[in-house]
């Protein structure tokens, strides 16, 4: 017997041993991917027949699509969910401050947190929680090696962008076009990773398919071609063929079975687009309707109900997530750091978040804990949603399953037993979610 404990400690290191070996092997590159106002309605694989999106939609029928997956009204509080894992309201007033980012989340953020997992990291296109000029540095604060972004409110992001790019303002830009310029960088920096040994996780908040606002008092924002900028649907190709540029680039460098690609968006589709200027000088901004499943949609960015906050979700990794499946868990983003840090291996920090890791949904395992709801806030106003209810902070309380549009409302004198708990569940997490 004495005799055989040796061997079995000797078993033991080595299976612990291979087991490493594994899970480092398992451990995949990540390409997080988030469009800007782009809703389910502009995508082909959810239906859309307005735009061209193949390369999104060969993502979505080599991999995982999922229904139910959520954003926040606008672009701020969907940034600040998906880089903390927590919602706006929780870093208080400053959580709340247009284009701010609270310092409390600094050091736990989506990228500090690939960095704790031995990722190289980087982030290029909108950043959108710090003006730029005024902090060279906010990105590396929270856990970005390499970052290349564009001045928000500072001047243009497509043609002739203003970028910031490792503390330094960008030369050579003129006559570039910012999405090109925010691509290369990465495709640079994830060859780079894999020459040197290390796993890499790519954040690409785009710049596509957000208009651009003339709103800088002392230039004139570049325009696109023609003297106009591009209409909604030149944006949304043109989101579609950056993304297929990332795609090939992993297949070019031989890790494309080593890579999970993650695709999101910030909100829904914009109800209107700046497209040109009139011969007075003022801004014109035509409406922007899609056509989904043979119905008219017009954009809904701003709004709490489905074509504000519902928005695609896709998830591809070859070899690992089943092609072709499509689920029906709700998912807000929120759930996204949970989702990479598990993945990337990591042990829970002890940060208290709202996000729930789906990450074992991709492998075609159940999760832990389902999430029943998902939560909205915008200017102040509140809702939350399950599957087949919304109910908002002014009593609003709507039927989804029958009226996904929201068009009538359901009083509190007309709910039957059943429809009375769902109510009071919604109500019980409302007042959970107060605002500061």
């Amino acid at each position: 017997m004495n005799s055989i404990r040796p061997l079995l400690v000797v078993l033991g290191i080595l299976i612990t041993l291979l087991s490493s070996v594994e899970a480092s092997e398992n451990r995949p590159n990540i390409v997080l991917i988030m469009a800007d106002d782009v809703g389910c309605d502009a995508i082909g694989c959810y239906g859309g027949q307005s735009y061209p999106t193949p390369h999104i939609d060969a993502l979505a029928a080599g991999g995982m699509k999922f229904n139910h997956g959520y954003a926040m009204p606008v672009c701020h509080p969907s940034r600040i969910c998906m880089m903390t894992g927590r919602y706006p309201f929780r870093f208080g007033k400053q959580g709340l401050k247009w284009g701010d980012y609270p310092t409390a989340a600094e050091g736990i953020s989506i990228g500090n947190r690939m960095k704790q997992a031995g990722y190289s990291t980087a982030v290029a296109g909108k950043w959108q929680v710090c003006t730029m000029k005024n902090d060279l540095d906010h990105p590396q604060r929270v856990g970005f090696d390499e970052w290349c972004l564009f001045g928000w409110h500072e001047g243009g992001r497509y043609n002739d962008p203003l970028i910031y790019q490792n503390g330094k303002v960008r030369e050579g830009v003129s006559g570039k076009y910012g999405p090109d310029l925010y691509v290369d960088f990465l495709v640079n920096f994830m060859q780079r990773s894999q020459d040197s040994g290390k796993p890499f996780f790519a954040y690409y908040p785009m710049a596509l398919c957000h208009d651009v606002t003339d709103d800088l008092k002392d230039q004139h924002v570049a325009y696109y071609k023609d003297g106009r900028w591009m209409t909604y649907g030149e944006m949304v190709a043109s989101m579609d063929d950056m993304v297929g540029r990332l795609a090939q680039a992993l297949d070019r460098m031989d890790v494309r079975n080593e890579t999970l690609i993650i695709f999101t968006t910030d909100n829904g589709t914009p109800a209107a687009s700046y497209l040109n200027v009139d011969e007075n000088g003022k801004m014109v901004r035509p409406k922007v309707f899609s056509i989904r499943n043979g119905k008219i949609v017009p954009g809904g960015k701003g709004k709490h109900d489905d074509t504000g906050t519902r928005v695609p979700l896709i998830a591809n990794w070859p070899g690992h997530i089943k092609a072709g499946k499509v689920v029906n868990d709700m998912v807000d983003l929120t759930d996204y750091l949970p989702t990479v840090a598990e993945i990337a291996g990591l042990k829970d920090d002890g940060v208290t978040r709202d996000g729930i890791s789906f990450a074992p949904i991709l492998f075609g395992q159940k999760r832990s804990r389902v999430r029943p709801w998902v939560y909205c806030e915008h200017s102040r106003k509140r809702s939350v949603r399950s599957l087949d209810w919304r109910l908002y902070d002014d009593g609003r309380f709507f039927d989804l399953k029958n009226d996904p549009t929201e068009q009538f409302r359901i009083k509190r004198d007309q709910l039957d037993v059943d429809t009375l708990r769902d109510f009071l569940q919604l109500q019980i997490v409302l007042e959970e979610m107060q605002l500061n």
